[in-house]
């Protein structure tokens, strides 16, 4: 699988790509992600960024962003420090 995959219903993001943005394990990523300690936004462009999206994902205080094109190839990358979003925590 390539970092990001476009399918029918949007696009996925391999969680090595978000493992390697927090420093943590692709296990801790899809641990945090159901307990909601990672969460994400997707944004689609819109006028002159038409064909264009961008997926953010949080963690405590630190953001993961990809933008890329339509066919999912990812143009750009970066993380940076983000205030603490509050946010419930499921717990099963």
């Amino acid at each position: 699988m390539s970092e990001v995959s476009k399918t029918d219903s949007g696009f996925v993001v391999d969680a090595t790509a978000i493992a390697r943005a927090f420093k943590i394990t692709e296990e801790q990523v899809r641990q945090e992600m159901r307990n909601g300690l990672i969460s994400s936004r997707s944004e689609s462009g819109t006028d002159e960024d038409e064909g264009r999206w961008r997926m953010t994902f949080y963690r405590a205080d630190r953001a993961f962003r990809l933008v890329g094109d339509a066919q999912g190839e990812v143009q750009s990358r970066g993380s940076f420090p983000v205030t603490p979003r509050s946010r419930s925590v499921r717990r099963d």
